[in-house]
């Protein structure tokens, strides 16, 4: 593991964390900072049609079928864990720097979704599949690179799409109701392999029920958290502002953070939790049928937003006014046992049961997306054959991680996370200057 690790980091920190600020630059720059700008209309097209009944497509999703089944991997278990981890490792400093990777990562995740539908094909059962194995191999003519981004995504989604998240669920409903872990797991299994049963257009059926539940319930909890507290609301703010550019002047020096380490965790945080850049969400985006590729661009900018700029913040507006999170002190709390515990600080038991039951909807649906997102990279790579092993070791591996503690998976997960990231966002780089013509195109056939 100690090779995983270094290998990892080598990528990592800083050399990639930087290219998906620089990616992100690139298309929010070259677009005149959309996701800002043209803020009227995104949001028309992606909240407002929340209020229009969408005709479904005769193929293929519905452009909010495929945020659903995108928002199923994205908002996993980082979005709870993860934050809380974010603040104890780089300080409140950090959220700064989740939100400006974020802001940045609206306008890559709006490029990944457009080219994604760009260079959709026709996939299995009359379905569509796009994704940046198709661009990378159609549009930026890097097919290596389109086996690379493959080839990686198989044990990403098999160890951080299903053990991590598997475990998670088994170890948090054992310590909540005792709750045996095998039991867990088959259950488990049991309800993935029914959904992967049915392909993306399964996956995206559950999803849009089960999303705009948990994202209501866990965002309801933190709101009602944040009004109890109101009052610390302001200095936290604050913290976070002064953090982020002097530690040492905002804490007095007490505790060691530095803004390197605000930026470095802030940057990795707003990564993993809205996948922009990564490549992962853009394969359920590319399963959508839409009248332009630019329409899904704007699904891209709203999930980045909804995911980080709203979830996250959220996340961590909670542990800074609960008093759980001491600044100077940061204490042997951290990851989703320091969230539970922010929560129950204002809301008594039902805090940590909320989180508890949103841990569960959240590791739940990302193991739900991962398997798709295995799927059509086998797909890509084979052309469907394997595909009934894959499911097999799939569910095997829902099982396993149930039972199993999974830490020393995530340096996997993090290897082939950047072997994911490297080939896409080099695809998005080349393709940059047609992805943004696209999208001007887009405004002009809105007329806005």
């Amino acid at each position: 593991m100690d090779l995983l690790t270094r290998a990892a980091d080598a990528l990592w920190n800083p050399w990639l964390l930087g290219l998906f600020l620089v990616t992100g630059l690139v298309y929010s720059a070259g677009s005149g900072f959309f996701q800002l700008f043209g803020l009227p209309l995104w949001w028309r097209c992606t909240v407002g049609s929340f209020f229009r009944r969408e005709k479904g497509p005769v193929v293929g999703l519905s452009s909010l079928q495929a945020l659903a089944a995108a928002l199923a991997s994205t908002m996993g278990t980082g979005s709870i864990a993860g934050v809380a981890v974010a603040l104890t490792l780089g300080g409140p400093g950090a959220v700064f720097w989740m939100w400006m990777s974020a802001f940045l990562g609206m306008m890559t995740g709006c490029g990944e979704k457009l080219l994604a539908v760009q260079y959709q094909r026709p996939g299995p059962g009359g379905s569509l599949q796009g994704g940046p194995m198709y661009y990378l191999r159609d549009g930026a003519k890097l097919p290596v690179g389109a086996a690379l981004f493959s080839l990686a995504g198989i044990p990403a989604a098999l160890a951080g799409g299903n053990l991590v998240q598997s475990s998670s669920i088994a170890a948090s409903l054992e310590a909540a109701f005792g709750l045996p872990r095998l039991p867990v797991g088959l259950v488990l299994a049991l309800g993935t392999g029914l959904v992967m049963a049915g392909g993306m257009g399964r996956l995206a059926r559950v999803s849009t029920a089960l999303v705009p539940l948990m994202a209501l319930l866990y965002l309801g909890g933190g709101l009602a958290v944040l009004v109890l507290r109101a009052q610390a609301v302001p200095q936290a703010l604050e913290l976070i502002f002064t953090c982020a550019l002097s530690p040492s002047a905002a804490l007095g020096g007490g505790c060691g953070w530095t803004v390197s380490q605000a930026m470095r965790w802030g940057v990795a945080r707003g990564v993993f939790t809205n996948e922009a850049g990564l490549g992962t969400s853009a394969m359920a985006h590319g399963s959508a049928r839409v009248d332009h590729p630019g329409r899904q661009g704007m699904w891209g900018i709203f999930e980045v937003f909804l995911s980080t700029l709203l979830v996250c913040t959220v996340t961590a507006l909670v542990i800074l006014v609960s008093g759980v999170f001491d600044p100077l002190r940061p204490g042997s709390l951290t990851g989703a046992p320091l969230t539970a515990a922010a929560f129950a600080s204002a809301l008594g038991p039902a805090g940590r049961g909320l989180v508890a039951l949103s841990l569960l909807l959240f590791a739940f649906t990302s193991i739900l997306g991962w398997s798709c997102y295995g799927r059509q990279c086998l797909f890509f790579l084979t052309g469907g054959r394997g595909d009934r092993g894959y499911q097999v070791i799939f569910l095997l591996c829902v099982i396993w991680g149930a039972v199993w503690e999974s830490e020393g998976v995530w340096q996997l997960v993090d290897l082939c996370s950047a072997l994911m990231a490297l080939p896409n966002l080099a695809a998005l780089l080349l393709l940059a200057p047609h992805a943004l013509r696209q999208l001007r195109e887009f405004c002009r056939f809105t007329s806005i």
